[in-house]
């Protein structure tokens, strides 16, 4: 293992998965939080962390384990594992976050300097042409190669304009944080927290994981225990470097608020601190840093997502799903990114908790066991409160039960499925251990 898996390769591989994790949302999310949040940024960003960090982290380890989100879901039941599998999939890949990153990069960084004449419609087709003939060409590469690519050129590019942007605010003349706006001013643990969802991590991770175990085996690891132990060490590592960078990127907002008051999402903060810190050349600086941090995250997921759908449709080959979702991706992208956004927080609000249940059952196997009931209760609880929440938001409510849902505790704040599904699980993990004596494997 030594001779072929050394540190640096770790380290690389590290560098990898938080290029993958990186993305859109993981760039205009942060500063946003930290304006609102003013004083309380700190606070904030600590629960943030937990479901933008802490979460994606116990997401790989958990998918290690299980080799696979698709294993994972055979424990709740065959009905359940594929279906969430693909939903999972669809949502972070081609009909919401692989698309959203194409488009974000072009919206916040190319589109505010086209020239007026210039159709921007065109612009986005172009750009977004290229965007994806890069991305299908780099995910089309072996292991090996990619990680070389991701790791050795790609995200340190990424990380070096970003850790120059942070700098240039560390030697302006910057004023104190404001204080909180809006629900950071009265729960910013909980709207902390909620907002981590919106990078959409956790989902990845129960995607990435495999991806990174394979990644592992190209170097010739193929003792169990050794991949899981590496693939540990890997995201631990790469979720530090993602916290760091939320930290600074929320500073940012922080710092900043009082300057920019008027705007209305992250990109738009980071779009006037590039230009006033750096002028024009800011305009460059920020073009490159969201390509390169949308691009890699692209790369990740068109990987992830053509893995999984060569084992569940093996007529087509790797490099054919590879083709088939940069083409989706690709014409998704072009339907702009507000029309992308609108379906994003009802979808996540559906399918995040059932993520988080599944996480924390995987990691709590050897307390509470892997039993069908334990699984089905919990998960399926979970999921019926999620639903309902995500069809609220959607405004489309379900007569007589949507009030009745409307009454849990933390509703409002986005959790009102929390204490169910830990009631559930502990009283179906008594159940379990009346029963078997434990949890019985799938």
């Amino acid at each position: 293992m030594k001779n072929t898996f050394s540190n640096r390769t770790l380290f690389l591989i590290s560098l990898m998965l938080f290029s993958m994790f990186f993305g859109a949302g993981n760039l205009i999310f942060p500063p946003m939080v930290g304006k609102l949040a003013g004083t309380e940024m700190p606070y904030a960003m600590l629960f943030f962390g937990i479901t933008a960090v802490l979460l994606p982290v116990l997401g790989m380890m958990a998918v290690a384990k299980t080799r696979g989100l698709p294993n994972l879901g055979l424990r709740v039941g065959k009905e359940f594992a594929t279906p969430f599998t693909i939903l999972v999939y669809m949502s972070i890949g081609p009909f919401l976050a692989i698309p959203r990153a194409g488009s974000v990069p072009f919206e916040m960084a190319i589109a505010p300097y086209l020239p007026a004449q210039f159709s921007k419609p065109l612009a986005l087709l172009l750009y977004t042409a290229v965007f994806f003939i890069l991305a299908g060409i780099v995910s089309l590469m072996r292991n090996k190669t990619m990680n070389k690519v991701m790791g050795d050129i790609l995200t340190p590019a990424l990380l070096i304009m970003l850790f120059a942007l942070y700098i240039g605010t560390l030697f302006a003349d910057m004023p104190p944080y404001g204080q909180p706006l809006g629900e950071y001013a009265v729960h910013p643990s909980a709207k902390g927290f909620i907002d981590g969802y919106l990078t959409m991590d956790t989902l990845a991770a129960l995607n990435f994981g495999l991806v990174i175990s394979l990644a592992i085996e190209s170097y010739g690891i193929n003792d169990k225990k050794s991949i899981l132990h590496i693939n540990i060490k890997i995201s631990m590592l790469a979720g530090c470097i993602l916290f760091l960078i939320y930290m600074m990127l929320a500073d940012i907002g922080a710092k900043t608020a009082s300057l920019f008051p008027d705007t209305t999402n992250g990109a738009q903060i980071l779009v006037f601190v590039s230009d006033r810190l750096f002028g024009k050349f800011g305009a460059v600086i920020l073009a490159l840093i969201f390509t390169l941090a949308c691009l890699t995250t692209c790369i990740g997921l068109i990987a992830s997502i053509s893995h999984y759908f060569t084992t569940l449709v093996p007529r087509l080959s790797y490099t054919v799903w590879v083709i088939i979702w940069t083409i989706i991706s690709f014409l998704f992208a072009n339907i702009g990114l507000d029309g992308i956004l609108k379906y994003n927080i009802p979808i996540l609000t559906a399918i995040y908790p059932v993520s988080i249940m599944l996480i924390i059952l995987a990691l709590s196997a050897k307390i509470i066991g892997t039993g069908r009931i334990l699984y089905r209760s919990t998960i399926y609880v979970t999921a019926i409160i999620s639903i309902v929440n995500a069809l609220d938001q959607a405004k489309l409510i379900i007569p007589g039960f949507t009030p009745l849902i409307r009454k849990l505790p933390f509703y409002t704040a986005g959790l009102g499925w929390l204490i169910p599904a830990f009631t559930v699980l502990g009283a179906s993990a008594l159940i379990e251990k009346c029963i078997n004596g434990r949890g019985h494997t799938v």
